[in-house]
């Protein structure tokens, strides 16, 4: 890949950093194939903070709209969401969630996708009608999982919602469910 200027590389950054938010500064250095300070300096110019600090704002950034959400029963970290829309949570890894083989077990990403869906839908009380879900790479203890939900359709009181959970870059669990709210129900 042929080195790209820099003003083609800070544009790019900033959508990359837009899209994925909680990327290193080492793993946007060997994507554009630079060194680690050229990409702090890109930053700084570009007034983009560091990790830490993205992570930070984005967590603590919590609206009114996000207080409402507090009671939510959400596996991991709710970090951002859109009700009706989208969602956005973390979930870091632990030693206890992992199978005799070292990789953590399904489960896990399930219900982190599953109580986001319930979220973005703005409603604890729901039933999965049908859940398509693809455990598409094996996640070890330790790994920051970023789930992402969104509504892609309603029809009355069906929703249907994709979610899917990325360690950086890489998409390690992909769910589709259609839900229902049942809260009107008697």
């Amino acid at each position: 890949m042929s080195r790209l200027k820099k003003q083609e590389r800070q544009k790019q950054l900033q959508e990359k950093l837009n899209i994925t938010p909680f990327l290193t500064d080492e793993d946007l250095a060997t994507h554009f194939g630079v060194s680690v300070p050229t990409i702090r300096l890109d930053r700084l110019e570009l007034g983009i903070p560091e990790l830490r600090e993205r992570i930070r704002v984005m967590a603590t950034g919590q609206s009114h709209e996000m207080a409402e959400h507090v009671s939510y029963e959400v596996v991991g970290e709710l970090i951002d969401v859109t009700e009706g829309h989208q969602a956005l949570s973390m979930l870091r890894t632990t030693a206890d969630m992992e199978d005799q083989f070292g990789y953590v077990e399904p489960q896990y990403l399930y219900a982190q996708a599953n109580s986001l869906a319930k979220v973005v839908m703005g409603t604890t009380v729901c039933s999965a009608e049908v859940g398509n879900i693809k455990y598409k790479n094996p996640v070890g203890s330790g790994t920051n999982l970023v789930a992402k939900a969104e509504i892609v359709r309603r029809r009355g009181n069906k929703f249907f919602i994709w979610v899917i959970i990325r360690d950086k870059i890489k998409e390690v669990f992909r769910a589709k469910f259609i839900m229902e709210s049942v809260e009107n129900r008697v």
